[in-house]
């Protein structure tokens, strides 16, 4: 084998850049190796990412010099079709094939001792799943970290609902790598005036031919995530959500509780504890997607949140690729209990909702200044109209509510006092706790609702509300009409609306309320339902129909919300 002269990088750790690996089809793709100190061969850590290979995720990972300080190669590969490598890039559609051939690749490498783990979080994350399940010789472990398995249930879409400041955002940001690589100078302009002005592009109509997507010469896959917007073969193409049976490695998950894909995660993590529950890990930290950190929008979570996840990395990898058994006290779920502030342990994912609230009201739940309430005791049979009656409002797309995070639809923590003013959001509060309640698991909700539109959509969100008023944001389920009843919608009939809400740990104290809000709309976060049958990617401002939206919660009609209690010890 010849090499490329080594790069000192301290400590005795060497670097060669620019390493080609072939795949079947012909394609190169290239990589840089770390390699470490001691003479090999030595176990490898592989990751496969769009973003250049420099970067390495060194946004939340330690630089891989670390981990080969510690005693493994470690391999940084651009995926097919971005930075060196050849190809075309289309998101996901290469990389179980390719991540397969890699991995065989580095197998026959002289200082590759056999034995390889992948690591990365995000695309990285799901470049791992995708090569597992291709069952490539030599692949030992991997520790995928928020990450999808299943792409239109946990990277795009919320039960129908696109998850639009998201797909777009990203959308924008990997075409800017690809017109510059197609050297499209004017799209690649146009793209970098965008991208500089991101909260502003959301409000682009129709988002679905927004002018920087529409190039000739462009790739065509975000219009693709945007036509696409049922579950389908499209999809399964893509990810590994059909044939997960294939899946057979160790697999540590890490997730954050406002990461954009935190429900893609934990239900990566709970669909493969069904195959191999022994062999599943789960990290659930209070973190948005980019950084680990602390503070977490509005709100710091204290000197706990501060995970050295690198250090639980080398812990996992020693385990698996070196023998050290150093893992295996571990316990399979490590979750962190926002507002409590601190870690608890679990071995299983609860299962089952134990605490119930019932909507209340007399007729005016709308905004916090309304008389909205929740309560352990659902309305009588015996109580008048007057006293249970529904609630009312109107959903207008040209004025949505917003996003939990604001018009940029920011991750986090933050106070929902001001969205919580307007009469088109349902607020139902608890009075103050006299002892504290802690969640674990996916709230959800129960409720019969109305809509004068041919399709609609209804939000449900997990609101902690403090002694001083400030209410504080824990977590959003949402869910299209379309979806739910396909084509049993009907106009002013009452259905029944169940689904769940973005999975949580969190503690609200005594003297805390409990508030649920209900609203149609939580832009852009999701895409705002034009409501006349339209495609929302289509949709313009002469597509949109307000609806008149009404609650139930008599007797006959119980909407409810569902909190799953913590029931491990503390």
């Amino acid at each position: 084998m010849t090499r490329t002269e080594l790069i000192d990088c301290g400590n005795g750790v060497r670097l060669e850049r620019g390493v080609v690996c072939a795949m079947p089809d012909g394609v190169r793709l290239v990589s840089d190796h770390y390699y470490p100190a001691e003479t090999g061969p030595h176990p490898t850590l592989l990751m496969r990412q769009p973003y250049g290979r420099d970067i390495a995720s060194t946004v939340v990972y330690a630089h891989p010099v670390w981990f080969a300080r510690h005693g493994f190669n470690v391999v940084i590969q651009d995926v097919r079709g971005r930075g060196d490598s050849e190809g075309e890039f289309y998101p996901f559609r290469h990389e179980r094939s390719d991540g397969a051939a890699t991995i065989e690749w580095l197998r026959t490498r002289p200082e590759c001792d056999g034995r390889i783990g992948m690591y990365g979080f995000s695309y990285q994350g799901v470049t791992q799943f995708l090569a597992a399940a291709a069952q490539p010789e030599g692949l030992v472990a991997i520790a995928p970290g928020m990450a999808a398995y299943d792409l239109y249930h946990g990277w795009f879409y919320h039960n129908g609902a696109l998850r639009l400041a998201c797909s777009l955002g990203w959308g924008l940001q990997m075409l800017k790598s690809d017109a510059r690589r197609l050297k499209l100078r004017e799209a690649s302009d146009r793209l970098e005036q965008a991208w500089a002005d991101l909260r502003n592009q959301f409000g682009v109509l129709p988002f679905g031919e927004h002018p920087s997507l529409e190039t000739e010469g462009l790739p065509q896959y975000v219009h693709d995530w945007f036509d696409h917007e049922r579950p389908g073969e499209y999809w399964k193409v893509l990810d590994v959500s059909g044939f997960l049976e294939k899946i057979n490695v160790p697999a540590l998950h890490i997730s954050g509780w406002f990461d954009l894909f935190v429900k893609g995660t934990i239900d990566g993590f709970r669909a493969l504890c069904e195959k191999a529950r022994e062999q599943q890990y789960l990290i659930a930290g209070p973190w948005v997607h980019i950084p680990w950190s602390d503070q977490i929008g509005e709100v710091n979570f204290g000197r706990e949140a501060l995970l050295d996840t690198n250090a639980i990395l080398l812990r996992w990898f020693n385990h698996w690729l070196k023998g050290s058994g150093e893992f295996a006290d571990e316990p399979r779920i490590r979750h962190f209990s926002l507002f409590e502030n601190r870690w608890h342990a679990a071995n299983e994912w609860p299962a089952g909702a134990d605490a119930v609230f019932y909507l209340r009201s007399k007729g005016r739940a709308n905004s916090r200044k309304g008389d909205g309430a929740l309560t352990v005791t659902a309305a009588s049979p015996d109580e008048s109209c007057a006293d249970e009656a529904c609630d009312v409002f109107v959903y207008d797309p040209e004025v949505p509510v917003p996003a939990p995070g604001g018009s940029g639809a920011l991750s986090g923590c933050f106070n929902q006092a001001d969205i919580e003013t307007g009469n088109n959001v349902l607020v139902y509060t608890t009075e103050p706790l006299q002892q504290a309640v802690s969640v674990f698991g996916f709230p959800r909700v129960r409720i019969y609702c109305s809509a004068s539109a041919a399709t609609t959509d209804f939000t449900a969100k997990l609101v902690r509300v403090r002694p001083d008023g400030r209410a504080d944001f824990v977590c959003i389920g949402i869910a299209r009409s379309d979806f739910l009843f396909g084509s049993g919608f009907t106009p002013d009939a009452v259905h029944r609306w169940e689904f769940e809400l973005e999975p949580t740990s969190c503690r609200f104290d005594g003297g805390d309320c409990i508030r649920l809000e209900i609203a149609s709309s939580a832009f852009p976060l999701y895409d705002r339902n034009p409501g006349s049958g339209v495609a929302s990617c289509r949709a313009t401002s002469w597509d949109w129909k307000r609806s008149t939206q009404i609650v139930y919660h008599d007797a006959a009609r119980p909407s409810a919300l569902y909190l799953p209690l913590r029931s491990e010890p503390v």
